[in-house]
């Protein structure tokens, strides 16, 4: 790496936690990084080394001397903390934390009444209505979500009109279109719908500035931290329903109404939200787990891969079609894809290609090559049979995942010998997202009339 490239490293990694931050606009961020820009060139011209220049001038950076220590309290490897961190405690984040809590208190208290409010209706989830809460699923919890994020980054009217709007574009659309509890574009509404409506959330959280490559990084890098709190609040919430259940029955009280109807709707919308607002609160422990989860899966599904590929030739065995297989065979894509993500979101960017890297190039050739086959095997069923809204809704997600892996692999390939920056690979997948949000909105809003609401 010479020695421009690696100044751009750290000038990209003092960007990326610059642009995390809520005190900061994006565009006070760029004002920064022009100030800070100036004064390595200053330090340069004077006879300083590149990296000698970057220490100092971070540690000048007076105005920002807070934000510079956080910074090198995530970054403890860094020569420059001796520098700029003298040992205090982060009083500022703990004092955001308490600030946050009533309101995230407040956001899981009316999502965990949304989804009562269907049964003073007579909708009840327990009754046979559960259709309804399946098409309706992310409308209880995620527009309590986007608001909290709209609040914490204090997004302006504009933003939050946009996003009210996208809400209920949502919630007219799956409502108002006549779908049959047996219908195909029912499961596909009910599959697309939260997908399109956390990117919409995703816009909140990046305060509005959904145009910013680091922005949207940043949500990525979130989902992920969200979904391994989530899955434990989940876990941690099926131990206290057993508990529930078992003491009450102890004492010859019969809890399994309350259970279902109460305890479990309500605690999953409301654990959307505290997940949420666990990650923003507890970010250092969670930053350390994501990417140990990462880096422990990545070869055991590059080898999982690798083995079936193998089983396919060897036994010369086409790739069933059929519903639920498609079903699986999308989900271990997208895993792969989230995979790739959270290990880039993770990835320093000064750092050099290594073995982690190859195994990632590998296990995203895998998964190409059973993307392709997959498409095969789907465009000949459709050239025998027709169209059908799965078939359709599954050719056009493998498309999409077709040319993002297809690109990604072509920009790791170019890392890994180095001939491009890492930074490209990073480019596309945050650029790629808006991509996903089109296809889910068009799944949900275009295809039931179009198959008939079939």
């Amino acid at each position: 790496m010479t020695v421009d490239n690696e100044l751009e490293g750290q000038i990209a990694e003092w960007r990326a936690y610059m642009h995390r931050r809520r005190e900061l606009r994006h565009t006070d961020a760029e004002e920064l990084e022009d100030h800070l820009r100036s004064r390595i060139s200053e330090l340069t011209e004077a006879g300083l080394r590149a990296d000698e220049s970057f220490l100092i001038a971070v540690k000048r950076m007076g105005s920002l001397d807070e934000l510079s220590r956080e910074f090198a309290r995530e970054h403890s490897e860094r020569l420059w903390k001796q520098l700029v961190l003298p040992g205090e405690p982060d009083a500022p984040t703990a004092a955001r934390s308490r600030r946050e809590l009533p309101v995230m208190v407040l956001c899981a208290a009316v999502a965990a009444l949304a989804i009562k409010v269907p049964s003073l209706f007579g909708l009840d989830l327990a009754e046979g209505d559960g259709s309804f809460y399946a098409r309706n699923a992310s409308l209880f919890a995620l527009p309590a979500l986007a608001a909290y994020f709209a609040w914490q980054r204090r997004v302006g009217l504009r933003v939050v009109g946009v996003l009210a709007l996208l809400f209920v574009v949502g919630a007219v659309a799956v409502n108002a279109y006549p779908l049959a509890d047996d219908s195909q574009t029912l499961v596909l509404t009910a599959i697309h719908l939260p997908i399109a409506l956390w990117l919409v959330v995703g816009v909140a959280y990046a305060g509005g500035d959904w145009r910013s490559d680091r922005r949207r990084m940043d949500f990525i890098r979130f989902t992920g931290e969200w979904l391994i709190y989530f899955v434990l609040i989940g876990l941690g919430g099926g131990v206290l329903t057993a508990f529930t259940a078992g003491t009450f029955n102890a004492i010859g009280l019969n809890a399994e109404g309350f259970i279902q109807s109460w305890l479990v709707p309500c605690g999953a919308t409301a654990a959307v939200i505290v997940a949420a607002w666990l990650v923003e609160a507890k970010q250092s422990v969670i930053e350390n787990m994501a990417p140990v989860l990462t880096r422990v899966f990545t070869p055991l599904f590059a080898a999982t891969l690798l083995a079936f590929l193998i089983a396919v030739i060897w036994t010369a065995n086409g790739i069933d079609v059929e519903r639920d297989a498609l079903i699986l065979f999308d989900l271990l894509l997208v895993i792969v894809l989230g995979m790739l993500l959270y290990a880039i979101s993770a990835r320093d960017l000064t750092a050099l290609p290594g073995l982690f890297d190859r195994l990632q190039l590998a296990l995203i050739i895998s998964a190409l090559i059973i993307d392709v086959l997959v498409l095969a095997a789907i465009t000949g069923r459709i050239t025998e049979w027709g169209f059908s809204p799965n078939k359709t809704a599954a050719l056009g997600e493998n498309l999409i995942l077709l040319t993002n892996l297809a690109w990604s692999a072509w920009l790791y390939l170019g890392f890994v010998r180095g001939r491009m920056p890492f930074a490209r690979l990073e480019r596309w997948q945050t650029r790629y997202v808006v991509g996903y949000a089109a296809w889910a909105w068009t799944v949900v809003l275009a295809f039931p009339p179009l198959f008939g609401f079939a």
